[in-house]
């Protein structure tokens, strides 16, 4: 059973983000995202489900024509399919985020 330390290695890059799977299992993929204050903002829409915690920091998110602000602590699920973008986030701002893909994909 692999072992780590989640802040382990967790600076923000100058720009974007930093993403680091830590477990990938059967349909299943958890990883760590690192943010910079200097994001350009990009329109995600997954084929997976993502349940999102933002541990440290603040963010605003737009999913399906709502501005949703987030700080330490807050979480949402984004439903495969459904647009959606990080429109602003703090520096330094550190997330898990959960992947759960559809059973034929990996």
């Amino acid at each position: 059973m692999p072992k780590g330390n989640f802040f382990t290695q967790s600076e923000p890059p100058l720009q974007g983000e930093h993403f680091k799977e830590l477990l990938r299992h059967k349909n299943l993929v958890i990883e760590r995202i690192v943010s910079s204050a200097e994001i350009t903002p990009v329109e995600y829409v997954q084929t997976q489900d993502e349940w999102v915690l933002l541990l440290q920091g603040e963010a605003v998110l737009s999913m399906a024509g709502d501005s949703i602000e987030l700080g330490a602590g807050d979480y949402i699920f984004v439903p495969a399919g459904v647009a959606h973008t990080v429109q602003k986030v703090s520096q330094g701002a550190v997330w898990l985020a959960v992947h759960l893909f559809p059973m034929d994909q990996p």
